[in-house]
């Protein structure tokens, strides 16, 4: 038996995306964002209204930056999620976060968090609330790599569910992508 639930936003996993950006004086801004993910190969898609202080920095500096969040920086990521940088002009700073800028993109990497896209606003639709980047570089920490690649474990990136509002921690390998399936050739 199923149940019915409507039309929903639910999704699993639900990435935890920290999206970055400067304004017009060159002071960064971030937001949480869960309404987001690879849009083709090389551009991702983001929902956030055009209300958010991010939304008008990226539309007036055309460029951002979109961090994992991390069960490391779990609380300073979910503040700048409820925090409103029109409200708090030191929200950035409160969180515990600090910048530098990204060397292909004019936007701000956080330092505390290990991994990032570098991005180029292709667009926005005011309408739909919908951010198109195209990504243009993919920076991360050292000490979150093993043998030159990223590693989740070390990542520790956060998911979001949005049934129950919780953060969850990804969790074991359970399998390899393109050849578990290969057992039913």
């Amino acid at each position: 038996m199923r149940k019915n639930f409507g039309s929903k936003s639910w999704l699993y996993p639900m990435p935890v995306l920290i999206i970055a950006a400067y304004d017009k004086e060159g002071k960064p801004n971030a937001m949480n964002a869960a309404w987001g993910g690879i849009f083709t190969d090389d551009h991702i898609g983001i929902c956030i209204s055009e209300g958010h202080k991010t939304t008008k920095n990226i539309l007036e500096t055309r460029a951002f930056t979109v961090s994992m969040a991390t069960v490391e920086q779990l609380t300073a990521c979910d503040y700048v999620g409820i925090v409103s940088g029109n409200k708090e002009s030191d929200k950035f700073a409160k969180a515990g976060f600090t910048a530098v800028r990204s060397e292909v993109v004019n936007a701000p990497i956080i330092n505390e968090l290990p991994m990032t896209l570098e991005c180029e606003m292709v667009s926005y639709d005011e309408e739909s609330n919908h951010l198109v980047g195209r990504i243009v570089n993919v920076s991360a920490d050292e000490r979150v790599l093993t043998d030159g690649k990223i590693d989740y474990r070390k990542l520790c990136p956060i998911t979001y569910d949005p049934i129950n509002h919780h953060y969850i921690e990804l969790g074991e390998v359970v399998g390899n992508a393109f050849s578990g399936g290969r057992k039913l050739k």
